[in-house]
């Protein structure tokens, strides 16, 4: 594990946010919504060895147990640590349920060099939802919600708890981080973060990155707005992905982290304006030849 210490922060009354900094790959969220007498946490973390840590972590704030797991989506560090959950009932969208129970996550995981990943194992949601699915913590109301469309991948959960108007928005959001559209969709993303935008939350815990207001809902809509336009002038060009990502003119952009993402970005972009699916095994190499050699992590 990283140097790097996580911390629990309270952003609501009962409602703590586990972050992992710096937020890079594999260094996500979790957030621990407490009642009085069980629990739910919102994802969990990506190697046995950050799991544990956050069970921890919990047992520092409640003794309650949890009982109830969110998966966000099915991306490894938000659920590589779910089996080591085996009193809770994990919930998610069908389609995080399909791609926990179908994929070789061991085969994503050789995009990268770092990390210790210890034991890790799919554990399937229990309980799938296609909408919307509420849950109670107490008298505190928890809404699931999925977009209705792809955005970060097609599967994705977004909590929001509206009493205390916090977002919990898993990788729909990051913070200081290169937005991630490999699975996704940039339109759909768009409209997602539109309707997000709506709910005018005060508080915002995205996937990776400390928690904000709701100026990053449109910061990265700006993002968005700016990854189209270069897609659609690169695809008109005739450009290949890598060669449209090595060209860019980042401006604004140039300081988020994982800046290898823009060639999987410029791929679902393409992908959007031709209606074809996205070749990922060549989506991941261009990653891979745009960072210079496999993908450092430090989860």
């Amino acid at each position: 594990m990283a140097e790097l210490t996580p911390s629990m922060v309270a952003v609501a009354d009962g409602v703590h946010a586990y972050l992992q900094q710096d937020g890079g790959w594999y260094l996500n969220n979790a957030v621990l919504i407490t009642g009085p007498d069980a629990a739910i946490t919102v994802d969990t973390a990506a190697t046995e060895a950050r799991t544990r840590a956050y069970r921890a972590a919990i047992s520092r704030v409640t003794d309650v147990p949890v009982r109830t797991l969110v998966a966000t989506h099915h991306h490894g560090d938000h659920t590589h640590g779910n089996h080591l959950f085996p009193e809770a009932t994990v919930v998610s969208h069908t389609y995080c349920r399909e791609r926990v129970l179908r994929d070789d996550y061991h085969a994503v995981l050789a995009l990268f060099t770092g990390p210790s990943w210890g034991d890790i194992r799919p554990a399937a949601p229990g309980l799938t939802f296609r909408d919307t699915l509420t849950l109670w913590s107490g008298d505190r109301r928890v809404e699931l919600r999925h977009p209705g469309r792809a955005a970060h991948t097609r599967g994705d959960v977004y909590a929001w708890l509206p009493d205390d108007r916090v977002l919990i928005s898993g990788d729909l959001v990051f913070n200081g981080g290169t937005p991630l559209l490999a699975e996704g969709s940039p339109g759909g993303l768009a409209r997602t973060l539109e309707e997000l935008g709506e709910l005018d939350p005060e508080v915002v815990v995205p996937g990776h990155g400390g928690p904000s207001g709701p100026e990053l809902l449109l910061e990265t809509l700006e993002y968005l707005t700016w990854l189209r336009q270069l897609a659609r002038a690169a695809h008109a060009d005739g450009l290949a992905p890598l060669d449209a990502a090595r060209q860019a003119d980042l401006g604004r952009w140039a300081a988020l982290r994982e800046p290898e993402r823009l060639v999987a970005n410029i791929h679902s972009g393409y992908a959007e304006i031709t209606g074809t699916p996205v070749d990922m095994t060549r989506l991941a190499a261009d990653m891979i030849e745009l960072n210079g050699g496999l993908i450092h992590c430090h989860a």
